[in-house]
């Protein structure tokens, strides 16, 4: 029955990602909103609901390691996986506004984010902070898109020769009904699945950490992973790219604020993961600067970069959890070798873009 929830929920999800980004899309081009807001705001919050869902129901168990550990672990999935998928797929355009706006933007909230939990909690008042921002960021988003809704789809046409597919007469009901119906599969589809994987995580003895990190923050990713991958195969990939960094943003604002005013006794973090994994997060973060920036677009081969780091990021805490003899020599030539070359070639792509601009 395990294997055949794991099976079935992933079909949901697939299913309703593109249910999802139909609608979302029609809706878009019903009302005149940019793609890219709708995957900011619509699909970015719809498909974290079943983050949200996890960590509340989490939250009210007391079980806070693994309420925070799924937003954590969802952050550096989102980034590192669903981003390099996309790209292997097809080299994703960045928007501009994502530069300009939504990387600050997330970094910003990243930095307060540690700010929040460098003392191992997150307080009710900060919680409903978290909750004011995000209101205020919705607001500003749909207040912003009906400004410049017009120049932003012409720009769309000019620069990244993306037309939407979709026709204006399109029923509005019908997109609504494929928004809502794409939600409800993703977000039971979800469910199963992270049942699922959770009971063949414990099956095999691994903890209740890092189940939080790896198992339950890419179970509840798989929404963004099934829309963002089904958005870049219909050349939607403005959606592709807000998708994420507008998921991140939730997950932070949102899942975050939610679950700090539902704990009982507030939200516990654990040490580990104020000492590891939240540098990670706000590392990851950081790293999409040269990336974005260079071309204005994550190429394949970037892509392929953002995997090979979230497997060796689960392989580290792999080895953590299981506190293994290779751990120490993992650990030294990450941090000697891997980690700076990339850094070097990182630093050597981004000059010689702005070589070639200023040539």
């Amino acid at each position: 029955m395990t294997i055949l929830y794991f099976c079935v929920g992933l079909v949901f999800l697939i299913i309703g990602a593109n249910c999802l980004i139909r609608g979302a899309s029609r809706i878009a081009s019903f009302f005149g909103i940019t793609p890219l807001v709708i995957g900011l705001t619509i699909v970015a919050f719809g498909t974290s609901a079943p983050e949200l869902a996890v960590s509340a129901k989490a939250a009210l168990s007391g079980v806070t390691d693994l309420a925070v550990g799924n937003v954590v672990g969802s952050n550096i999935f989102n980034i590192l996986f669903i981003l390099g998928s996309s790209a292997l797929i097809a080299p994703l355009i960045v928007h501009y506004q994502i530069i300009r706006q939504e990387i600050p933007i997330l970094i910003g909230l990243n930095t307060l984010l540690f700010a929040f939990i460098i003392d191992e909690a997150l307080t009710m008042p900060e919680a409903l902070l978290l909750l004011t921002l995000l209101a205020s960021y919705t607001i500003f988003l749909i207040w912003q898109s009906k400004k410049e809704s017009t120049q932003a789809q012409d720009m769309y046409a000019k620069e990244l020769a993306i037309r939407s597919p979709v026709k204006k007469d399109s029923s509005l009901w019908m997109s609504i009904f494929l928004v809502v119906a794409g939600l409800f599969l993703l977000v039971l589809g979800s469910d199963w699945f992270v049942n699922a994987s959770i009971a063949i995580a414990k099956a095999i003895g691994v903890s209740d950490i890092v189940i939080g990190l790896t198992i339950v923050a890419a179970g509840t990713s798989m929404p963004e992973v099934a829309t963002s991958i089904i958005a870049a195969l219909k050349g939607e990939r403005d959606i592709a790219v807000g998708n994420v960094i507008g998921s991140n943003i939730f997950n932070i604002l949102g899942c975050l604020g939610v679950i700090g005013i539902l704990a009982p006794s507030g939200i516990q973090v654990p040490p580990s993961v104020v000492n590891f994994d939240l540098w990670v997060m706000l590392a990851v973060s950081l790293a999409c600067i040269p990336i974005f920036v260079s071309g204005r677009q994550i190429a394949r081969w970037e892509g392929g970069l953002f995997i090979f780091y979230y497997c060796a990021y689960v392989t580290y805490l792999v080895l953590a959890s299981k506190e293994h003899d290779a751990l120490p020599t993992y650990s030294a030539t990450m941090l000697s070798f891997v980690l700076p070359l990339t850094i070097v070639t990182l630093m050597v792509m981004m000059l010689g873009k702005s070589s070639k601009d200023s040539g």
